[in-house]
């Protein structure tokens, strides 16, 4: 074994217990001898995206592609760390990842989760599809399929999907989110406040996750549970957010129907529209 093979195994063992600050640790000390290693400058990707340094990690998958690596994984990971900045040159490295890669599931998967978001909806669908085939147990290729559909108006098939996604990885609180938004819109109003409280019980700082679950629940009659979720939108709320609850305080406050029709006609599909462009 290598030493950048011995490095990206420790670090990968450190990214798969969520210690994304040693993973990246762990490939800075590696990189200072070895700066050009795309593996390395990948990875270290990854683990500054999970850290939340989306700029840092965007500057790292963007010289990981200029060593122009062949392998179509690290195409696909590096390609939609570029396509998280709508960089152009995402498209040619989740293109040459899905080509040089047909059975590599994440090659396929992010390609057709970028061409989804872009709107070229029927080459989504075949890539993913074809990621389904390779990685049936993949909870986020579900998710992802099931947002393609949903971009596409195609909300029933869309919630199946995500269905399936939840089962594979029930503690998803984001996909869970869209669930009950994508319920929403079918008109199921009931499903949709369960998981939608479900999902802000989990989503703590999450305001909007938050004042959607609030509107869910009110509009149901469950005004205990909608209080609760205003509640904690009041400790998460920030900027934007702030708005968004104080109006949705009004509504609830003025019954069911008010919160009802705030929910269904502006700020439901406001969010989900915000959060199926983001990627899984």
């Amino acid at each position: 074994m290598s030493v950048i093979d011995r490095v990206l195994q420790d670090a990968l063992a450190l990214g798969d217990e969520g210690r994304w600050a040693d993973m990246a640790d762990r490939l800075l000390q590696a990189l200072e001898q070895h700066p050009e290693d795309p593996y390395l400058l990948c990875w270290l990707g990854v683990a500054e995206r999970e850290l939340g340094n989306d700029g840092v990690a965007y500057e790292y998958f963007r010289q990981c592609l200029a060593q122009e690596p062949l392998d179509p994984h690290l195409l696909a990971l590096a390609g939609s760390g570029l396509a998280a900045f709508d960089d152009p040159e995402a498209e040619s490295a989740l293109r040459t990842a899905a080509l040089t890669g047909p059975d590599v599931p994440e090659a396929r998967l992010q390609y057709g989760a970028y061409l989804a978001r872009e709107g070229l909806f029927d080459e989504a669908l075949e890539q993913l599809r074809a990621a389904l085939a390779l990685a049936p147990d993949d909870p986020t290729v579900h998710g992802e399929l099931g947002t393609a559909l949903a971009l596409q108006g195609r909300l029933e098939e869309a919630a199946a999907e995500m269905e399936t996604a939840l089962e594979l990885a029930p503690d998803d609180s984001w996909t869970r989110v869209l669930l009950g938004l994508i319920y929403a819109e079918l008109g199921t109003l009931e499903p949709a406040a369960e998981e939608l409280l479900r999902a802000a019980e989990q989503r703590e700082d999450d305001a909007e996750a938050q004042i959607v679950a609030a509107l869910a629940a009110a509009a149901v009659g469950w005004n205990d549970a909608a209080e609760a979720a205003l509640a904690r939108a009041t400790y998460a709320a920030e900027g934007s957010d702030i708005a968004m609850m104080e109006e949705a305080e009004e509504r609830i406050a003025a019954g069911a129907e008010a919160a009802r029709e705030l929910l269904l006609d502006t700020i439901g599909p406001s969010v989900l529209r915000e959060r199926l462009a983001q990627p899984l």
